[in-house]
């Protein structure tokens, strides 16, 4: 799966939330300063090239939605940055962000009971 840009992650980001839009929907959704339609509009068929959005005719439109999962990239992306920057290792990722983001120790605890839950 192709990793995406800071931009194309940012419209896949709200299409996951909207689930079906067109191009003016996804711009109502954006923060300040909004892109341009033409813009988005670009944006949006990158991503339909890369295979993560497909589309259905409306009248003289398109309304988007995304075809792979939310989860899924979320999975895939956090995969790549263990790879690149723990050599692999889920214990060294963990241990660097609790070490720079002075964790406290309750928290890791709550976050254990979180994990082991049943589903």
């Amino acid at each position: 799966m192709k990793q995406l840009t800071k931009a194309e992650e940012e419209i896949m980001q709200t299409l996951w939330q909207l689930k079906k839009a067109n191009v003016k929907s996804i711009i109502d959704k954006l923060p300040e300063p909004k892109p341009a339609y033409n813009t988005v509009s670009t944006i949006v068929r990158i991503l339909e090239s890369k295979g993560f959005v497909d589309y259905e005719k409306q009248g003289k439109g398109h309304v988007y939605f995304p075809i792979v999962d939310k989860e899924v990239y979320s999975n895939q992306s956090i995969n790549k940055l263990v790879d690149n920057y723990f050599q692999g290792s889920f214990k060294s990722m963990v241990s660097f962000f609790v070490k720079k983001n002075d964790v406290d120790v309750n928290d890791i605890e709550a976050l254990l009971k979180e994990i082991n839950k049943p589903d």
